[in-house]
């Protein structure tokens, strides 16, 4: 073989092997990881399921992975950073502090990821999109319905979620502004955090009713808060004279508004809010840019509407097709 062919074949060789491999990186599936603030919940189940029906429409593989609780920031960060390191292809991001989160998602952007911040805000404008509830305006809808159920009048309690969750912190934000600026005889008398806990919640309601019993309604701000609220209500047999309306949806809450022990039900839609998150990453690699911000509305739900067919379907997801 001549010198000159001789020197050649590395050079082509290299450059076949360069064409191959980025055939190979163009065919192989794309990888999103989905970051919940926790997974025990039946919220983050829903937000999951709308994440991998994203994911099988669009034929991108969903890793989800997150904290067991939403007051665990450094596990959180802690994924978020694993994924990055991995190099994914995109991510979203439930982040459960606004401020803890910053560090790892602009970390993500600046290694060419990226990022779609879904259900609470972060305080940096370095993502891609935020798709979530309008929680400032699900939170003046609560206030309009407690007004509405108490006539206007009385004293109400607040049972907050965790300090630092900008999703709940708008939705307690705009039921204070409501009542402000729209009912003046109604006046909030207490408030505490129920630290995304069922148990501590329950205590923090219970403080409540103990230290104000002519309490006359109660907002409960998250899906932790709203079933501590419940149990409390119901332990201190106050089921129907004190006025509850709640953020979120399980069966048990569902099941304890048609008793009567909450009045009515704020209800987001976390299948959409896990699809949306997706579908606006492949929006983005397909070079059709989503808006920066995706706002959701949220239902107010009262026991006479559950038998309607859009709320069954808002309320009851077909999880067990997606979560297996």
């Amino acid at each position: 073989m001549a010198a000159g062919v001789r020197n050649r074949l590395p050079a082509a060789l290299a450059a076949v092997a360069i064409l191959a491999l980025g055939g190979c990186q163009r065919d192989r599936q794309r990888v999103v990881g989905v970051v919940p603030k926790a997974t025990s919940h039946v919220f983050w189940q829903s937000v999951q399921a709308g994440a991998l029906a994203a994911g099988q429409e669009f034929d991108v593989r969903i890793e989800w992975n997150g904290p067991p609780s939403e007051t665990e920031f450094s596990r959180q960060i802690q994924i978020v950073d694993s994924l990055v390191a991995r190099r994914v292809d995109g991510l979203a991001v439930a982040a459960a502090d606004r401020t803890a989160l910053v560090g790892p998602v602009e970390r993500a952007t600046k290694a060419g990821i990226p990022v779609t911040v879904f259900d609470s805000g972060l305080d940096t404008e370095d993502y891609v999109c935020f798709v979530a509830t309008n929680n400032y305006e699900g939170g003046r809808m609560a206030a309009r319905k407690l007004a509405a159920l108490l006539g206007g009048k009385g004293e109400v309690a607040v049972l907050m979620h965790a300090p630092g969750s900008a999703s709940t912190l708008e939705r307690e934000k705009g039921f204070r502004d409501a009542l402000a600026a729209e009912f003046p005889g109604l006046r909030i008398v207490a408030e505490q955090f129920g630290m995304s806990d069922r148990a501590k919640a329950r205590a923090a309601a219970e403080n409540m009713l103990a230290a104000h019993p002519e309490l006359d309604g109660l907002f409960a701000s998250a899906e932790p808060s709203s079933v501590g609220a419940a149990l409390a209500v119901k332990g201190r047999e106050l089921a129907g004279k004190v006025q509850v309306v709640a953020f979120d949806a399980s069966e048990g809450l569902v099941e304890d508004l048609r008793a009567g022990t909450i009045q009515a039900l704020v209800v987001q839609d976390p299948f959409r809010i896990g699809y949306e998150a997706v579908r606006t990453l492949v929006r983005t690699w397909e070079g059709n840019p989503p808006p920066k911000r995706v706002d959701l509305d949220a239902v107010v739900v009262l026991s006479g509407d559950l038998e309607k067919p859009d709320i069954r379907q808002l309320l009851f997801p077909d999880l067990k097709s997606y979560l297996r």
